[in-house]
């Protein structure tokens, strides 16, 4: 998930692995799994951009400007109890890098590339037989953005985007979750812009189409309503209230929607099987700009509505069980240059 610090999908056959055990044959598979993935992110790049959609930036930016930035999140939610008996905690860390430069006044194009790791201990959990359905989950992934502004208060945006959510152990070739966010955008004053978007993602077997609205509004010197969460895979952007109490210092609270799923390994229970998660994170955050480009987050969050579920790799079966509010703490440092 992408915890405040995250359907289009084709039926496509996932590629089969040799079966040779020796070094060469497994590095040639797994060339071979990256390169028909690489192909599969073409492919959705290629739609998207057939179907031209939008997003916002946060100010103008003159062309020829190149665009760097960088963010690290730590994360942990505390010892929560599950409904049927037992309990979990967790606690795991989010990187991200992107460039993003502007070609024209018109366009925008972005590469970006992000890495999430969680870890999870288990307590009896009683849905699950006792057992731990999984421990260190994987999000490795990749993607590009298009922003084109056929007016001066209009914005299209599309982020096409492919990654490999799995436990510990699980090759490329079954974790890949692909598709894209479209956006479209107005801006109808210095202190107003609005507009709608979809996700469109196939998830590990699923389907899954979200739309989001996405708000950018000044409502006056001090307070601003905003999303404060990227879309992509794991659901859409949230809303967030903020309180500017001086140039350096900003208080804000809000909340969004997660949803996601991940690929188990063959040595646990439910070899082979997905995984999944659901919450409802509602947070308290303070915001420190060490300086204009660098700023420093603090949260407090609340995970309501959670729900954790498996299903073995026939999806034949499927245990789930919802937990109470789980407490969390995250930190997030972010760069732009």
């Amino acid at each position: 998930m992408t915890h405040p610090a995250q359907s289009f999908k084709p039926d496509l056959p996932q590629p089969d692995l040799p079966q040779s055990d020796s070094p060469l044959s497994m590095a040639s598979a797994r060339f071979h799994s990256v390169a028909r993935q690489a192909g599969l992110l073409v492919l959705v790049v290629g739609m998207g951009l057939a179907m031209v959609s939008l997003t916002t930036q946060a100010q103008p930016v003159a062309p020829g400007t190149t665009q760097t930035r960088f963010s690290v999140s730590g994360l942990t939610q505390f010892k929560t109890d599950l409904d049927q008996g037992g309990d979990f905690n967790w606690s795991g860390f989010n990187a991200g890098f992107g460039v993003n430069r502007q070609f024209s006044s018109a366009l925008n194009l972005g590469v970006n590339v992000k890495y999430g790791y969680e870890n999870w201990s288990w307590s009896d959990p009683a849905a699950f037989g006792g057992q731990a359905p999984w421990g260190s989950i994987s999000t490795p992934g990749v993607g590009l953005s298009m922003t084109y502004a056929p007016s001066s208060s209009v914005q299209l945006g599309i982020r096409p985007s492919i990654e490999w959510a799995a436990e510990d152990g699980v090759g490329t070739a079954s974790s890949a979750i692909y598709g894209a966010v479209f956006s479209a955008t107005n801006t109808f004053s210095n202190d107003l812009t609005l507009g709608l978007g979809a996700g469109v993602f196939r998830e590990l077997g699923e389907n899954r189409v979200f739309p989001f609205l996405a708000v950018n509004w000044k409502i006056n010197d001090d307070w601003t309503l905003k999303n404060p969460l990227p879309t992509g895979p794991a659901g859409g952007a949230g809303l967030e209230l903020a309180y500017e109490l001086n140039p350096r210092w900003t208080l804000s609270a809000g909340g969004a929607y997660r949803n996601y799923r991940f690929r188990l390994n063959d040595s646990g229970p439910y070899a082979g099987g997905i995984g999944q998660h659901r919450l409802i994170p509602v947070f308290a955050r303070v915001k420190y700009s060490l300086t204009p480009a660098t700023s420093i987050d603090f949260y407090a969050v609340a995970s309501a509505g959670g729900k954790v579920q498996v299903e073995n790799a026939d999806g034949a079966q499927t245990l789930n069980t919802g937990y109470d509010t789980g407490i969390g703490l995250a930190i997030n440092l972010s760069h732009r240059f």
